[in-house]
């Protein structure tokens, strides 16, 4: 599928498939064990090779503002302590006190200059480097050096703070992104004002996630929410190794048909889901708002926790401007909550109940098959 960052051709695609009543395709439908979803041995297979070990999307930048600004969070069971240093350059450590294991800091976000372990005091800067500890006479001899916070391998770039969960791995952000880094960074990212932020529970991770990658269920599923605003089943994908562009169309675009390209706008008639693997769903749904999504997978294959971060293009001011916030929030939660996660425990539930034995993605979700044969490849290969 070819890719391209001109407006005007985007919107040639979305009206040619909405004359014809069609939509990108894959070359034929794709069958998917439902042993996928549910297996507790592939599940954890899966989740060591792809959530341990990839580059993870795991702040934005803007939630991290100015030095000595931090954000916790446990992933895939894992405590993680991200910080902006007094250079300004962000860090990642597992939060766990090199003495005893001890959270070094247990607010999820705040500011401080230094973390104190609340167990025995010892006490850590920005950079992670072990300060003081107390009672250091009645301790004995041990060389700060080598008791730091354990690192993690981390990069800041294109408004988001990126991690892998394995100590001492090594990767390049550029490389990981496959050509996506410019799509993301014409997001502009750092640029937003975090207006709310908030975590859902969900059925299993994969379960979940389909529901970001299709267009097919937005005339049914969401008729009174997304779906009032998309045509169901027009999807426009581009590919970027792992990643994905996915383009839904707005009822607005029908506007179009009699217009000149030069009166063409594809902001207003196009929203953009910028979908980055293996989970995080990026999308400007109206002008001045998006949604950032980051789906967890969590301990058990039918559960996750999903955080919903709301970003409005400023700060709301006015009351009108606060309303349509509020409205843009409650309208993706609900989305999100109410429809996507509430079928999603259904279908979750019924699974093992042998009416399926595989599940078929049709060849009108080609970002679906796109996503799977991902998790397949670096399940089977085990590391990046």
């Amino acid at each position: 599928m070819e890719r391209t960052d001109d407006g005007v051709e985007l919107v040639r695609r979305a009206l040619a498939h909405m004359q014809r009543r069609s939509t990108d395709m894959a070359p034929e439908p794709m069958a998917l064990p439902v042993e996928a979803y549910v297996d507790p041995d592939r599940y954890r297979r899966e989740v060591e090779a792809i959530f341990g070990r990839l580059p993870l999307a795991l702040a934005l930048s803007i939630e991290l503002p100015e030095p000595g600004c931090y954000r916790t969070m446990s992933v895939i069971g894992r405590p993680v302590l991200i910080a902006r240093d007094r250079e300004g350059r962000a860090r990642a450590f597992l939060n766990a006190c090199r003495h005893r294991g001890s959270p070094v800091c247990e607010e999820a976000r705040g500011k401080t200059p230094r973390f104190v372990c609340p167990y025995h005091g010892w006490t850590y800067d920005l950079q992670g480097r072990l300060e003081a500890i107390y009672a250091p006479d009645t301790f004995g001899a041990i060389d700060p050096a080598d008791f730091g916070l354990t690192a993690l391998p981390c990069a800041e770039s294109h408004g988001l703070v990126w991690v892998s969960l394995t100590p001492g791995a090594q990767f390049d952000i550029t490389d990981w992104l496959a050509g996506f880094g410019d799509e993301l960074a014409s997001l502009k990212l750092d640029q937003w004002h975090l207006y709310d932020q908030r975590e859902l529970d969900g059925p299993g991770w994969k379960v979940a996630w389909d529901g970001y990658l299709e267009a097919y269920h937005h005339n049914t599923l969401h008729v009174n929410t997304v779906g009032k605003y998309t045509i169901g089943n027009l999807l426009l994908l581009d590919t970027y190794g792992p990643h994905q562009r996915i383009v839904f169309a707005r009822r607005t675009l029908r506007e179009l048909v009699d217009k000149p390209e030069s009166e063409w706008d594809a902001a207003v008639h196009l929203r953009k889901i910028h979908s980055v693997f293996p989970n995080l769903s990026i999308s400007g749904v109206l002008g001045d708002h998006c949604l950032v999504s980051q789906v967890f997978p969590g301990p058990t294959p039918a559960t996750t926790v999903t955080r919903q971060t709301v970003l409005a293009a400023k700060k709301p001011e006015s009351e009108s401007e606060r309303a349509a916030t509020d409205a843009f929030s409650t309208m993706v939660r609900r989305a999100v909550e109410e429809e996507d996660y509430r079928i999603g425990r259904q279908i979750q539930a019924g699974i093992g109940s042998g009416a399926n034995r595989a599940f078929v993605f049709g060849r009108n979700e080609p970002a679906l098959q796109h996503y799977h044969r991902f998790v397949a490849q670096y399940a089977s290969a085990g590391a990046p």
